[in-house]
This record gives C-alpha cells, sequence and structure tokens, in this order.
C-alpha cells in the first residue's frame, strides 16, 4: 500500500464527502470514488460508509486513516524542514478571523505580526463561517461561541463583553432602557440576525432572561454601527470593543450595566484542524495570537 492511497483516505475522511475531497485534491468525483475502490479491494474491507451527503470511516478505515495522517503530516514537516534550511522562518498561513473583532482589534495585531515575520504569507479572510476550516484552506479560525465544536483543537482567548449603550445626545433626550425587556420599547443597532428577530440573553447571578427583538439598524459591519450609535439613531447592543473609546471620552454612555448580555456567546476561542500538520509559521502564528489575547485581556470592563 502507498502511501498516495492512504493520503486520498485521509482527504477523503478529513473533507467528510467525496465532491470537497475530490476539489481538494484536484481531482474529479469519479476518480476519488475509484481510488478509494481500489484502495478498499486491496484491502478487502470496506473503508467508509457512504451517504448521499457524507462519509464516515468504518472501524479499519478509522485505523488506516490514522496510519495515514502520521504519514503525511510526517512527509509534511520533512518538507518543510528542508525548505527552510538557511532561511528565516517562511510558509502560509491561512487565517478566518470575525469580521467586527479582526477590523477593529486584530488588524493592529496582524500587521505587526507581519512585520515581525516578512517572510511568511498571510492570508487572512474576514468573516464569521466556522466550517471554513475543514472546506477552506484556512490553518486557524477566530470564533465568538457559546462553547467550541467538539471536532476541533480549542483554546480559549477570552470573553466578549456586549454593552448596551447610546450616545450622549440620545440618551439626553430619550429614557434609557432600566431592564432587559426595555430593549423592546427603543430602536436597536446590533449586528448577526438571522431573519427578523434576534435573541438576546442577559443573566444577573442566578436570574436569567432572553429576550427576542426586532432591531432597526442591522450589520455586521461594526464601524457603521458604531456611526449609528453616534449619530443617535438608538440603542446598541455590540461588544464594548466597539465603542470603549467613544465611552471613555464620554460621547457613548453605557445602560443595563448589572446585567451580563450575550447574543452569540460570551467566549473566543482560536480553533484549528486536530489532524492537520501545523507548520512552524502556523504554530507561531497560534502563540503570538494567543499572547495578544492574553495582553487585551487585561483592559478593564466598560462600566
Amino acid at each position: 500500500m502507498d502511501h498516495n492511497a492512504l493520503t486520498l483516505l485521509v482527504e477523503i475522511i478529513d473533507s467528510g464527502n467525496l465532491s470537497r475531497a475530490a476539489a481538494k485534491l484536484k481531482m474529479s468525483r469519479a476518480n476519488v470514488s475509484y481510488h478509494l475502490g481500489q484502495l478498499e479491494k486491496s484491502v478487502g474491507v470496506q473503508l467508509v460508509r457512504r451517504t448521499t451527503r457524507r462519509v464516515e470511516p468504518t472501524e479499519v478505515g478509522m485505523r488506516l486513516y490514522e496510519h495515514g495522517r502520521s504519514i503525511r503530516n510526517e512527509l509534511a514537516a520533512a518538507a518543510e524542514t528542508i525548505r527552510s534550511l538557511g532561511k528565516g522562518l517562511q510558509g502560509r498561513v491561512g487565517l478566518a478571523v470575525p469580521s467586527g473583532y479582526g477590523q477593529l482589534v486584530m488588524t493592529d495585531w496582524l500587521i505587526a505580526f507581519k512585520r515581525l515575520y516578512p517572510d511568511i504569507v498571510l492570508d487572512v479572510i474576514f468573516e464569521n463561517r466556522v466550517d471554513n476550516l475543514v472546506r477552506d484552506e484556512v490553518d486557524i479560525a477566530v470564533r465568538v461561541l457559546p462553547t467550541p465544536p467538539d471536532n476541533l483543537v480549542a483554546r480559549h482567548m477570552g470573553e466578549m463583553n456586549y454593552v448596551a449603550c447610546a450616545s450622549i445626545d440620545y440618551a439626553g433626550q430619550n429614557m434609557l432602557p432600566q431592564q432587559p425587556e426595555d430593549l423592546r420599547h427603543v430602536p436597536l443597532i446590533t449586528s448577526g440576525v438571522v431573519g427578523k428577530q434576534l435573541l438576546v440573553r442577559a443573566y444577573q447571578g442566578e436570574l436569567r432572561k432572553e429576550i427576542r427583538l426586532e432591531p432597526s439598524l442591522i450589520s455586521e459591519h461594526f464601524p457603521f454601527l458604531r456611526q449609528g450609535i453616534m449619530a443617535g439613531l438608538g440603542v446598541g447592543i455590540v461588544p464594548d470593543y466597539v465603542i470603549r473609546a467613544e465611552v471613555e471620552r464620554g460621547e457613548v454612555v453605557t445602560t443595563l450595566r448589572d446585567w451580563r448580555l450575550s447574543i452569540f456567546g460570551n467566549h473566543m476561542y482560536l480553533l484549528w484542524m486536530p489532524n492537520r500538520h501545523q507548520t512552524k509559521a502556523v504554530r507561531t502564528m497560534i502563540s503570538f495570537l494567543l499572547e495578544q489575547s492574553q495582553l487585551a485581556g487585561n483592559l478593564p470592563a466598560l462600566d
């Protein structure tokens, strides 16, 4: 059994279906299916169970997958060693970051990283999907989630604090919400609505409330939301980093300070595939991001 056959099996199982594996291997689906059939014929047992949308490894298939993964990772490590002989840190890092946190916080981190390691190719995607670690050429992803997916390695980067806030002009002319339920009666500025309604969770000690709201200004572009808040268009529910500077300058005030608000979850995670070989460039980026997130976590919460 040659390593190419095992590599094909690894890609099929990692990808979850034949079409996705074919795209990654730059082969036709029929060709991938043929080579998988030949591999199963050579070992005399079924290696994956096929359904319309997915493939799942059998027990024997999973054992071969573990061997194939180890071989693939060792070959990748050897190739990286040869390429880096006599050179500085090189390679490519595919990174997916949240659109808001990536724009407003992580941009400075990534520029600093690039200055430290100019020979590393940094390919950054600003978007909010989690599944691109499997589907795209993304090595690591930063995501805000209640809990990380079981199929990924996760490192906690800190908590995401949402605040209810408004411009000083809006607050001077309107009563700000005093209880989470009051958010139903104000023009709301926020992000990430699926359909017409937004589910906001509010926590105060053991007390928990869930409020369904219909925002009047919606966007995943946080600088735009910040401008809407500053323009006095309503009450914003946004992560604290979006309006921290404006609060510190006294241009924005916060309300519901006794409540902890959550929309998508309050935890930020650094995620990567457990079975994929990590180059030195990727490992360096992981360490760098965890260090930067620790420094950012030392900022005091907004009052």
